[in-house]
């Protein structure tokens, strides 16, 4: 499982087939991608590192605080191209992204235990051409890569 973590003013995700909008103030936008082997056994540690995860400044500027401190809330968004290699040839290579149908099973539990855990959780449109518009705060970005094996 593979996230890029990016602390923001405002994100917007728009489906370009339906044109619904989903949309977030000050937060997180989360880009996830699975690769094969990931399991839902990681969620509980993904959700609560996220939420808790301390990227916005306190009264002395230092990064002391988190979503819960202030309200914030996250915008997560299925990206299976975070999975795909670039390290041969100048087409990249999916293989190791996790099968459609299996990923989207595995985009809506990691959902689920977002709300199981009490946090609001706005999301994406899973497999749909969208457009994601946001305003990058800092910027802070962060990218975490957990191995299917972590959620062993």
């Amino acid at each position: 499982m593979i996230l890029v973590i990016q602390r923001v003013q405002r994100a917007t995700v728009r489906n370009l087939e339906t044109g619904e909008e989903r949309a977030i103030g000050p937060g997180l936008v989360v880009l996830v991608g699975f690769e094969r082997g990931d399991t839902p056994a990681v969620f509980p540690k993904v959700v609560r590192k996220v939420y808790h995860l301390r990227v916005f400044e306190d009264e002395q500027g230092k990064l002391n605080r988190s979503l819960q401190d202030l309200g914030y809330e996250v915008l997560w968004v299925s990206n299976f191209t975070l999975a795909g290699s670039i390290d041969r040839g100048r087409r990249p290579d999916f293989f190791r992204a996790m099968p459609f149908d299996e990923a989207s099973k595995r985009f809506e539990e990691l959902l689920a235990e977002a709300r199981r855990q009490g946090f609001p959780a706005v999301a994406g449109f899973y497999g749909a051409h969208m457009a994601v518009e946001l305003v990058n705060d800092g910027p802070v970005t962060l990218v975490w890569h957990l191995p299917p094996e972590a959620g062993s």
